[in-house]
């Protein structure tokens, strides 16, 4: 992992993967999460000879905080990396809460922004005819609950998960509730993302909730830019499975995308998702060139 001063005093985390003049992929993490590698993302980007980089948003590893950051936020540190790094353009996949700051980079840097590929994407809390919290798992219904009455409330409840977080291990996993990992993310685990999932967390937490804490004040939040900003093209992909961030989300985001495409996996869920990198990035950079000229479903 490497850091970047920005010109505000803040400081960022971030890692970088692949050929150094290989077409930039920027990755951005979940909730609680870091510069951590993603491998079958990392995998599938290599394949691809893509260079792929993953920052650290805010309060994350040795990321600055930056409290009441909103999800618009991350345009300008993206812009600021990239520059430094002499990336002219990108494409950008945003997981499960990197979903929603993936789009932030489409809409608030389109010069730049090629596509975007969301996997088990947030969408709006407020969002006209979305039920948020349909078919998801009572943790996060409960964590999101607090983040809505704000701070104060939310920030017990994620004191007293920490601890357990920092310290997760493949058998605290395999014993979560039934209603937080379906049987294909338990199989996933149990296959090797386990490792990922436990770092992850680990990584999440080492610096303490500001970052994890932040991120769920903004997903509550409004994003600071309209969805209609963007332009590239965008495939949503989400698991008809999931138990974090349902389904409902997906199908949502694909109605109000203008060049979306929803590709929907039966029997997924919110991590075995991520071993559909392989398409997803085929898909991405295919489309990048020209956009989708309808909104439709697939798959």
């Amino acid at each position: 992992m490497e850091t970047i001063a920005l010109p505000n005093g803040r400081v960022l985390e971030y890692l970088l993967d692949g050929p150094a003049d290989g077409p930039a992929l920027l990755v951005h993490h979940g909730t609680p999460g870091g510069a951590v590698r993603i491998p079958p993302v990392f995998a599938a980007a290599a394949r691809h000879g893509l260079r792929t980089i993953l920052a650290g948003r805010p309060g994350y590893g040795a990321s600055t905080p930056r409290p009441e950051r909103g999800i618009a936020d991350v345009a300008p540190d993206v812009e600021i990396l990239l520059d430094a790094l002499g990336v002219d353009d990108f494409l950008t996949l945003g997981w499960s809460g990197g979903g929603p700051h993936a789009l932030a980079c489409a809409a608030l840097l389109p010069q730049r922004c090629r596509g975007v590929a969301l996997l088990a994407g947030v969408a709006p809390h407020d969002g006209q005819g979305l039920d948020f919290s349909a078919g998801m798992c009572a943790d996060n219904v409960a964590e999101f609950g607090f983040a809505a009455e704000g701070r104060a409330a939310l920030e017990p409840l994620l004191i007293q998960a920490a601890p357990a977080m920092a310290t997760v291990t493949a058998e605290a996993l395999t014993a979560s509730p039934s209603d937080v990992f379906c049987d294909a993310d338990r199989r996933a685990m149990a296959d090797g993302l386990d490792s990922f999932m436990i770092e992850v967390a680990s990584h999440g937490v080492s610096s303490g909730i500001a970052g994890w804490r932040d991120d769920d004040l903004a997903f509550v939040s409004g994003w600071g830019f309209e969805l209609e900003r963007v332009t590239c093209p965008v495939a949503v992909w989400h698991g008809t499975d999931d138990l974090m961030v349902p389904v409902g989300h997906g199908r949502w985001l694909g109605d109000h995308l203008t060049h979306a495409e929803v590709h929907v996996r039966p029997g997924h869920g919110h991590v075995s998702l991520l071993n559909e990198s392989e398409a997803i990035l085929a898909w991405l950079i295919g489309a990048a060139g020209a956009p989708p000229e309808r909104t439709g479903s697939v798959g």
